[in-house]
């Protein structure tokens, strides 16, 4: 296909923009292949895309002034500034092998996850124990979710029946996979919850009309939850709960590498003492 043909069909149209289609997407992520982009970013270019394709409604235009508007949806539903910054990127790689750069966002955004609140433990532990105490049960499992797995909210529609009782699931996040293993805990609680409220297959988190939730859903329900509980509603956030998930592993981390060296320490000492090189246990030289 010649993109050209995209431009002058956008010139003579009667709405201005381009129609996003699977085809289009395969075709730009096949010139890009030709041009020898490393795998990682023909991956994060395409992923970018078809999230992109998804999010648009009626007939998938992009015109002026769609970038910006799907940006600030994007930021509005709690996506991370740099996942909407890769988005974006990919559009504007679109569109700039389209010839129609008029359509482009070229601002982005500068990432601010230095100013991401951070949930202690305790306050994780509070909103668990908030939630219990109100009986709500689905926005109980989401914060324990998220803290417990590190699962990107995207990917919240892999969290099903089938995926929980393996025990595993692959997530995506900007191109990257991610093994995600669901604690025995979480397995017994998830799967009880499914059962409950009649979930055999698919899903588990849905809305009262059985549709996947959003992430607006599960946003507007944790700093509900923030609120009665005391706490800023800024922490109700899937991805101040992935952070803590990351410090806890890290902070284990760190403390399972001070256990070996400080064994290690105790192993050479141990050693140093029975067959150590000094004046006693050396054997003495035999006198000319």
């Amino acid at each position: 296909m010649n993109p050209r043909r995209y431009k002058e069909t956008a010139v003579r149209g009667a709405e201005s923009g381009v129609v996003l289609t699977q085809e289009l997407i395969d075709e730009f992520i096949a010139s890009i292949q030709t041009k020898g982009y490393v795998q990682g970013t023909v991956d994060r270019y395409q992923t970018s895309l078809e999230q992109l394709y998804d999010s648009l409604s009626g007939e998938k235009r992009i015109g002026r002034g769609t970038l910006a508007a799907c940006r600030k949806q994007m930021l509005e539903d709690g996506y991370a500034v740099r996942t909407a910054n890769l988005r974006i990127s990919a559009a504007n790689s679109l569109l700039g092998y389209l010839g129609l750069r008029e359509y482009q966002l070229t601002d982005q955004i500068k990432p601010e996850d230095e100013n991401l609140p951070e949930i202690t433990r305790a306050e994780y532990l509070k909103l668990l124990q908030t939630a219990r105490s109100l009986g709500r049960e689905r926005v109980y499992l989401l914060v324990k979710l998220f803290a417990s797995t590190g699962l990107p909210l995207q990917e919240l529609s892999k969290v099903t029946v089938e995926s929980v009782t393996e025990g595993e699931l692959t997530a995506v996040s900007c191109g990257t996979k991610q093994e995600i293993r669901f604690p025995e805990f979480l397995q017994e609680e998830l799967l009880g919850y499914a059962r409950k409220n009649g979930y055999l297959h698919g899903p588990i988190f849905l809305t009262r009309d059985g549709k996947p939730m959003s992430r607006t859903n599960v946003t507007t329900g944790m700093r509900q939850l923030c609120e009665v509980a005391g706490l800023p509603e800024e922490k109700g956030n899937p991805r101040c709960l992935k952070r803590l998930y990351q410090v806890t592993r890290e902070e284990i981390s760190n403390n399972v590498a001070k256990l070996i060296e400080q064994e290690q320490t105790r192993l050479f000492k141990r050693e140093q003492e029975s067959i150590g090189w000094n004046e006693d246990a050396a054997p003495r030289r035999r006198q000319a």
